[in-house]
């Protein structure tokens, strides 16, 4: 019954149903790794983020290098803003409104420079391109305290004087012409004294790992599906030859045409009967031949006469 499945054209439906098997599993087990890295970054949300701040002393190497399960990580900085060398980093979004990050360089007490971020300005009315105006840090000494997060990654466009174009801590040390920390850069979320005007802190990170995991259960079952659909193609079809094969042997009993099933009917073109000149063609030429032939022997049978036994 299933002899077909053998068949070239069988056989490439099934290389066919199996790409798109393979796909669908890619596709299943990407969703997968996407569901685990948000997983990952909630939980150094809540280990880290809300965590009572460490000294800088026992924070300092975190700046040079921040590893996965130290992000957020609250750090209390003491020293003084290097108001001078401020720069704001273009292209940033908080709460779905476009605008800028205030990055400032600090000076701790220990001598060491880090580079903070002072938080969120909107896009200017009155100047293209830049906030209409950058609160100043608080000057003199100054109690900080920060959340770390990684640099980001160099981007292949540039920027305006006193830009960034990402928080690529490393093109900004060469800018600033002396050393800071660029393994990391902490968040301001509190300065004491407190300025009178300061930029708008950035969100919380969301503690949501979206639909990751519905949307891999889909891509998989579409891979069990495409399997499915093909053993039920291949279930109509041994069911279609059956009743075909049953079909020619009533037919033949009955001394008649069998009448197929219409996957299995002749489709032949249309003949082509004349040439581009008009012509008949050599093929309507037998046809009308063999036609001619086979209207004398029905008139010669009429007739009572035997017809050619050509």
């Amino acid at each position: 019954m299933y002899r077909f499945l053998a068949s070239t054209r069988w056989i490439g439906w099934l290389l066919l149903v199996c790409l798109f098997a393979t796909t669908f599993t890619f596709l299943g087990k990407w969703q997968m790794d996407r569901r685990e890295g948000a997983l990952t970054e909630i939980s150094h949300v809540k280990l880290n983020y809300d965590a009572e701040p460490i000294p800088f002393a026992q924070a300092q190497g975190l700046f040079e290098e921040l590893p996965n399960d130290g992000k957020w990580t609250p750090v209390a900085l003491r020293g003084s803003y290097l108001a001078d060398d401020q720069v704001v980093v273009r292209n940033r979004i908080s709460g779905s409104r476009p605008g800028y990050e205030v990055l400032v360089p600090f000076r701790t007490l220990e001598g060491t420079t880090v580079i903070v971020d002072r938080g969120f300005l909107p896009i200017g009315n009155d100047n293209s391109g830049r906030p209409d105006a950058i609160p100043a840090p608080p000057a003199g000494t100054v109690d900080v305290q920060v959340r770390l997060k990684a640099g980001e990654p160099t981007l292949d466009r540039g920027a305006p004087e006193g830009q960034l174009a990402s928080v690529d801590l490393a093109t900004y040390e060469r800018q600033l012409g002396y050393p800071v920390t660029t393994g990391s850069y902490g968040l301001m979320y509190l300065e004491d004294p407190a300025p009178a005007a300061a930029p708008t802190q950035l969100q919380r990170p969301e503690e949501d790992e979206g639909p990751h995991l519905s949307y891999s259960f889909q891509w998989f079952a579409f891979g069990v599906l495409v399997f499915i659909g093909f053993g039920y193609a291949a279930k109509q079809q041994a069911r279609i030859n059956r009743e075909d094969r049953e079909e020619r042997a009533a037919a033949a009993l009955r001394g008649e045409e069998p009448v197929l099933h219409q996957a299995h009917r002749l489709r032949r073109k249309p003949k082509k009967l004349v040439r581009r000149d008009g012509s008949p063609t050599d093929e309507a030429t037998e046809d009308a031949y063999l036609d001619e032939l086979e209207r004398r022997a029905a008139a010669a049978r009429d007739a009572g006469v035997a017809g050619p036994h050509s």
